[in-house]
Order: structure tokens, then sequence, then C-alpha cells
């Protein structure tokens, strides 16, 4: 399969609820009635949202209600059913819409499309015990597009999703082996163009999406700035940008860790929101692919933190992020075609979350 399709993304509390339900458990049930191809639940780790209350989960006082992102993925008319009934769940929190590239099966991938531009981001879906060769699939996965010269791999663990339409939820007591796993990685499209035969080969009927992503800086460089652009396109329909920074749990800013100055830092700027993610296992540049290590005093592990927000305050958002990763990091933006604040019972918009931008 090889189609256009859309991400449907929501960032909310894990202790929202919808009548007397958690959102994140009404929000995968319902992905699973409209027998969504790919979905993932994520927990993140630290953030804050339109209210500025910070939650970490270094502090046991403030590691209630941590962020949540969920992603789902699958073509137009699927995705836009399920966008109407979901409107009516949320009632706090962030929902964007974006459109990528859907890609399953082995071999035959196709010459990317011209609009992704010099850089892409690569989407793999896999599920957590997946073995390639004998080695968990996101090892796998890692390893060969660090060999192929791609930027960077984060390995992001679910604990909710659907595979092919199929609930998988992580429970106590058990494997877990379809839990899904996302690897996100960025590279310039030449190369990820050259790995998609060898990657379908490897991962069979695992989704992967490409995107379109302009990288800003990358270890400290500076290389672009996130682009100009209208609020709303000429159909009416609001263009935001999201802003993603790719460190480690080890890279420091003023003597604290890296994502922890830059979400407080955020929040001072008066940003909307920024959540960040932890991974489990990646690489960056020319370091080999690694994760946890047994007995290790310090975690190596990557951290994503996310911010979306509209265009007259990703310049501020971008100045702060700027500040805080001038040795390290990479540093990328994407336009938001379409994004929709849900907050105290209003979908603001359904019709303009039906309609994606180009």
């Amino acid at each position: 399969m090889n189609e256009d399709c859309l991400k449907l993304t929501t960032y909310s509390g894990e202790r929202h609820r919808v009548a007397g339900a958690l959102v994140a458990d009404e929000l995968l049930a319902l992905y699973g009635r409209h027998g969504l191809h790919t979905s993932i639940l994520l927990r993140g780790i630290e953030g804050y949202g339109t209210a500025q209350r910070l939650r970490t989960d270094r502090l046991l006082s403030l590691s209630e209600d941590l962020p949540i992102v969920s992603v789902a993925v699958d073509t137009r008319a699927r995705i836009t059913e399920a966008l109407h009934e979901l409107v009516s769940v949320g009632r706090h929190g962030l929902v964007t819409l974006e459109r990528a590239r859907m890609l399953t099966g082995p071999g035959g991938m196709p010459a990317l499309p011209e609009r992704l531009g010099e850089e892409c981001k690569l989407t793999v879906y896999v599920a957590r015990r997946q073995r390639i060769a004998g080695r968990p699939a996101f090892v796998a996965v890692c390893e060969l597009l660090a060999a192929r010269g791609i930027a960077g791999a984060t390995v992001l663990l679910g604990v909710d999703g659907t595979d092919h339409g199929a609930r998988r939820r992580a429970r106590f007591f058990a494997t877990n082996t379809g839990v899904p796993m996302m690897i996100v990685a960025v590279g310039a499209s030449a190369r990820v163009q050259a790995a998609l035969p060898e990657l379908g080969g490897l991962v069979g009927e695992s989704l992967i999406t490409l995107e379109r992503v302009r990288v800003c800086k990358r270890d400290g460089v500076a290389l672009a700035v996130p682009p100009a652009t209208a609020a709303r396109d000429p159909s009416g329909l609001p263009v935001w940008q999201k802003l993603m920074v790719y460190s480690s749990e080890q890279a420091r800013h003023g003597g604290s860790p890296l994502h922890v100055s830059l979400v407080r830092a955020l929040a001072a700027s008066g940003i909307r929101g920024a959540t960040c993610l932890r991974g489990i296992w990646g690489f960056h540049g020319d370091h080999a692919p690694h994760g946890d290590r047994l007995l290790a005093v310090r975690r190596r592990v990557p951290v994503v933190t996310i911010v979306v927000d509209a265009p007259e305050r990703i310049a501020t958002a971008f100045g702060v992020i700027d500040a805080h990763t001038r040795q390290t990091g990479l540093v990328t933006c994407e336009l938001v075609p379409t994004a929709a604040a849900v907050d105290q019972g209003r979908a603001q918009g359904e019709l303009r979350l039906a309609r994606p931008g180009p």
C-alpha cells in the first residue's frame, strides 16, 4: 500500500475524564471501533497545557496527571469518520491533523514525493516484542537507519494502541507482545529514499509513514528558522506549527536536564503547552544505537520535547529552544495545517478539522 493518509494527534492529561471514563481510554476505544490501521498512546514524563500546571515524573507530588499523546494513522476517509466522534469525546487539550505518506509491504517502495523537500521524518510502527532475525524489531530498524546515514532516530514505547484495527493494550502480568512502538527518524530525503526498499523488506507489513520536516538546528549549528506563515490558509483553515527537540536525558542546560529546563522556560515565556516523551532506544549522528544499560548511574535514553502553537508564538518558542540547544540536540519544524483546541466542553471548529489543508 502506498497512499496519502492523515495523522491524527491528541495532547491531553492522563487523568482527564469524560462521562466518568478516562479520555485516553475512550480515545483508544474509539480508534478500535473505527478499525483505524495503527494508533499508539504515549505517556509523557514532563509538560504542561493551557492551564500552565506543570507535571513531571521526577517529583511524586507533581507526577499525577502526566501529559499523554495519542497518534492515529489511516486513510483520509477513515480518519475523517473517526474525527467527528472524537470531538465529542475530548473536553480538554489539543487536536492536530497532518498529512503524511503511508507505506506498507516489503519491496517496491516508491520515489519520495518532491513536496517532502530536502529532509523528511520517517516513522515506523512495530510491536513491542516483534523480532527480526532474532533481535527486537526496533533494534534492527535503528541499526539499519544508522548504517544508511539517517541523522537520528528515537524509539517510543506505547501503553495502548491498535494494530491493523485490533486493540493492543498493555496489561499487568502479561507479555504485552502486541503493544505498539513507534520509531521516529529524521534524515535527508535522498538517504531515506535509498533505505526504503531495505527497510520495507525488514519490517514486512508494519506501517511506515513519511512527512515533510524542516531541520532548524543540529548539534548547536543553526540551519534554518521556522518559516513565516499566515495564520490561515487560503481556504480559511488555521495553520499552526510544531517544533520538536530531539535530545537525551544526559543533556544538560544550566546544571539541569535540558528538557526540564526547556519546559520551564517555555512556560515562563507564555507558550501554551509543551510535552516531553522519553524514548527507550535510539541514536544520533555517528553514535551507535543505544538505550539504558544495566547498573548505569545516568540514563542514556533519548528525549523528545514537542511544542505546538500558533505562528505568532512559535517565534518566541524557537528563541527559547535556540538558547537551550547551543551545543546539542536536533530541532525540527513542521506545519500543522489544521489545529484545534478542545477546551471546557467546546470543540472549536469541527468543520475545519474535517478539511485538512495542503
